[in-house]
């Protein structure tokens, strides 16, 4: 995997990938990050990179990060509520460690874990 180029800096993919897949695990109501997960369009795209945790992550022409995540949720959260708690602590996570914005956050709600 070829490393990240975002101002001026070169940060291997798997830095990025285990931000985005620490800050979604803390996040309430998710049961897993989608480690199974098929390809999305992104990992396709020139600078696109996917892993087998179900993160995809690409840096446009302005240095900004375009994360996609594929995760699974506790059954009895509200889906749209976990989805932007995802995208929110994602954000703010690359932004406080890695020091640049991130122009958006995919979520991708793969399945419902239900509890015995």
């Amino acid at each position: 995997m070829s490393d990240l180029y975002v101002s001026g800096m070169a940060i291997a993919p798997s830095v990025v990938e285990t931000i985005v897949t620490m800050a979604a695990r803390d996040v309430e109501g998710v049961a897993s990050i989608g480690a199974d997960a098929p390809g999305g369009l992104r990992a396709l795209l020139p600078g696109g990179k996917q892993t087998n945790q179900g993160v995809a992550v690409e840096v446009d022409d302005d240095d900004k990060l375009h994360i996609s995540v594929r995760i699974d949720v506790k059954s009895g959260h509200m889906l749209p509520d976990v989805a932007a708690d995802v995208r929110r602590a994602i954000a703010d996570a690359i932004a406080m460690q890695v020091g640049v914005e991130v122009g958006s956050v995919d979520v991708f709600i793969d399945g419902i874990h239900f509890s015995k």
